[in-house]
């Protein structure tokens, strides 16, 4: 068998060529950190804007993540374990939100949810009102946000053995015991990378959020939309609410790349170690 050697010789030519895309991907980060100096940054952090946008940004996204997961690791598992030809399908109508742009999103969560709307007449008869709420915002998230992880869910289901749900259920396992004693241990992962995808893409939801559920502080503005709104009068509180989302970006950057790592080093490749696990016990 050849082994491939890289020479770091040859390989200068390529990082020139790919040097101006690594720049435009780089500067704007570094102009965000340092366009503002510390005192800029504390009045911005002080604007009236920045607390209310930046608490309901933290409980929207965390309640549309649970949403997400409660509801989104079945469908990944009936994703993972149907038959390609039904499930491409399935998938196709969660890849939608991906695709499409978030004003159209919008527009259409409007056209589901407002008083013209799809269900605006059994919504009515119970007087609720969902456009332009705190719940409109959830579910903007909710629904631009699920593919991230709903994808990254399945795609860590289909790696799961089927030879271990076979002897977790001759061991005894019901069907839930042997998804929730061994599918979803082996399948962590995947499904942690997937949640941070997702709560990143809630938190930076801008559209979508705007033309359904509008922008009033304190109920619907959140981080980007405030952003949105500092820049007609404010530049620090605009930064400084950028440097705030910046931040969370690089934590959740690092949970993806570290915390699937040492989950799985913590456990003996292919099979949880538990030792309440049956199949644990057997290895």
């Amino acid at each position: 068998m050849l082994k491939r050697r890289h020479s770091s010789g040859r390989l200068w030519p390529v990082f020139l060529c790919a040097l101006p895309m690594l720049a435009l991907l780089v500067l704007p980060i570094i102009a965000i950190v340092t366009a503002s100096s510390p005192a800029d940054l504390l009045a911005g952090v002080s604007h009236p804007l920045f607390a209310p946008a930046l608490w309901l940004s933290a409980k929207t996204t965390l309640f549309s993540l649970v949403v997400v997961v409660v509801t989104g690791t079945p469908l990944a598992w009936w994703l993972a374990r149907s038959p390609a030809s039904r499930a491409r399908w399935v998938e196709l109508l969660v890849d939608l939100p991906i695709v499409l742009p978030p004003a159209v999103v919008g527009i259409a969560l409007l056209q589901t949810f407002g008083r013209r709307g799809l269900l605006g007449s059994p919504l009515e008869a119970f007087d609720l009102q969902i456009p332009f709420t705190t719940v409109a915002v959830v579910l903007a998230q909710v629904v631009v946000s699920a593919p991230f992880y709903i994808q990254s869910a399945a795609t860590a289901f289909r790696k799961v053995d089927d030879d271990l749900l076979i002897v977790a259920r001759t061991l005894g396992q019901s069907p839930a015991g042997a998804f929730f004693r061994v599918a979803l241990p082996l399948a962590m992962p995947g499904l942690i990378s997937g949640a941070a995808l997702c709560w990143a893409r809630a938190l930076g939801e801008f559209g979508a959020t705007l033309l359904f559920a509008g922008n009033m502080p304190g109920t619907t503005q959140t981080m980007p939309l405030a952003i949105y709104m500092a820049l007609e009068s404010d530049v620090r509180t605009a930064l400084a609410i950028s440097l705030v989302l910046a931040a969370v970006a690089v934590l959740l950057l690092f949970a993806l790349r570290f915390i699937p790592s040492v989950w799985s080093r913590r456990r003996i490749p292919g099979i949880p170690v538990n030792d309440d696990n049956p199949i644990g016990a057997q290895r």
